[in-house]
């Protein structure tokens, strides 16, 4: 399917305005061209109503919580509302508590922090290093890359029926993947964690910008994700789910706001009463703004309708698909094969070429930003591409043997931002660049290929 047929066809949404869009980039053979963003899954560009909700509540800005200001009093409502916001936005249930964060890092590290003692956590090793690497002070099983959704659900089943039954225990899996863009059998691992007396936390990190993400329907505990993946600002994120553990932890940061009464003992020593809310991992002025422009970006994700952005999306992946199907040399990462339901997130190598050659030419001859190496989920693509984790690629030596094992990998993504003219252009660019090779010379600086001078 040609991606231009996208604009005679009334049921699929035009593309939701982004910052950007009219960014313009010069190219190394002359002239310049407008940006296309196609690395949505490290960063979704920010959305123009986002920014225009921030912009219009500037003026207003104030201290947040026990301000008796107008300004602070605004403030407050805006932030707390925001909480609201999310909570619809997620399907929570009734006492879920929805906790800002920083990220989807920050926040599974502040639930790991937050894990009964002798708690066991069940990891993939095919997540993103935020869900993979937080829990070091619990007792881990990672368990092995599986091929089909239903040996995931069944590889689960295994290792949680040989747990302790009488401690407890979280899974931590992936709504889809940074890598393949694959979706995951949340709702079934959430069924298999449940029968065996787990918990399961879901990173949304990927799934929410494509997809309604419901607490109560897929059944999970807790779901963490970043605003800056869901076309909102950097530097805010979200835990939301079951109160009990939250409550019960040390707060993640001590200080003003998870406090609820401080008085000195006549030891000379302390004595804290932390909150029970979200407040108690919340320490700190909070990020007023993050947590407004999460909120923004979650009505305008709602509003456009995610039916219309799924069908729209779907058309782009399979554009890029088949045109990368066109291409034998090109081969796409995937883990459960290729009818397997997805995001736009696609994965590929290209024989003959470094990956980081070809992302530099795409990038400085077509104006195409895309991402290259191993995407923070390095067990993950050297599973995908049976590479030695010991080998080290640079853009010095870009020829590769033919057959020759590629040390990593090429990511496309896209979202409700993104023009057809982009997904036209890339695929162009793919094709042109097999056939033809680059038309500039490159090197190695700081590890990165980038065009010689």
């Amino acid at each position: 399917m040609s991606v231009s047929t996208l604009a005679a066809d009334q049921s699929v949404c035009a593309p939701l305005p982004v910052l950007g869009r009219d960014v313009t980039v010069p190219l190394v053979t002359g002239g310049e061209v407008t940006y296309a963003a196609l690395d949505y899954a490290a960063s979704a560009p920010a959305l123009q109503r986002v920014w225009d909700d921030v912009a219009a509540y500037a003026p207003y800005y104030g201290s947040v919580h026990r301000g008796a200001g107008y300004l602070s009093q605004l403030s407050t409502d805006l932030f707390e509302n925001a909480r609201r916001t999310v909570a619809e936005f997620l399907d929570c249930r009734d006492g879920d508590q929805v906790v800002f964060t920083r990220s989807t890092t920050d926040s599974l590290n502040l639930l790991a922090a937050a894990l009964p003692a002798d708690c066991q956590v069940f990891v993939f090793e095919t997540e993103h290093h935020a869900s993979l690497l937080p829990w070091r002070d619990a007792r881990v099983t990672y368990l092995n890359a599986p091929r089909t959704p239903r040996q995931a659900v069944e590889s689960l089943e295994r290792a949680l029926a040989d747990r302790d039954p009488c401690g407890p225990a979280l899974v931590c899996v992936t709504g889809a993947s940074n890598v393949t863009g694959e979706l995951w059998p949340v709702r079934e691992l959430a069924a298999a964690a449940h029968a065996h007396g787990a918990r399961i936390v879901l990173d949304a990190a990927q799934l929410a910008p494509h997809h309604p993400v419901s607490v109560k329907d897929l059944d999970v505990d807790w779901v963490a994700f970043s605003g800056h993946k869901l076309y909102a600002p950097f530097g805010s994120g979200v835990l939301a789910g079951r109160a009990d553990w939250l409550r019960e932890a040390e707060p993640y940061l001590a200080g003003g706001g998870a406090s609820r009464k401080v008085t000195r003992r006549t030891d000379g020593g302390v004595d804290v009463e932390w909150h029970e809310t979200a407040a108690r991992h919340e320490a700190g002025s909070p990020n007023v703004i993050g947590a407004y422009s999460i909120a923004s970006a979650c009505k305008a994700l709602t509003e456009a309708g995610f039916d219309t952005l799924v069908a729209r999306e779907q058309y782009l992946i399979r554009a890029v698909r088949e045109g990368l199907a066109e291409v034998p040399e090109v081969k796409v990462l995937s883990l459960f094969g290729d009818d397997s339901p997805r995001v736009g997130v696609i994965s590929f190598v290209v024989e003959g070429w470094n990956s980081s050659h070809f992302a530099a030419a795409l990038s400085a001859e077509y104006g195409i930003g895309v991402r290259d190496g191993l995407f923070c989920a390095h067990p993950l693509v050297r599973t995908l591409l049976g590479s030695d984790p010991e080998t080290q690629g640079e853009c010095g030596a870009p020829e590769a043997a033919p057959g020759e094992k590629s040390l990593n990998a090429i990511r496309v993504s896209f979202g409700a931002g993104t023009p057809d003219e982009h997904v036209e252009r890339f695929v162009r660019a793919v094709k042109e660049l097999v056939r033809d090779g680059a038309k500039w010379k490159y090197r190695t600086e700081d590890g990165r290929c980038v065009p010689a001078v």
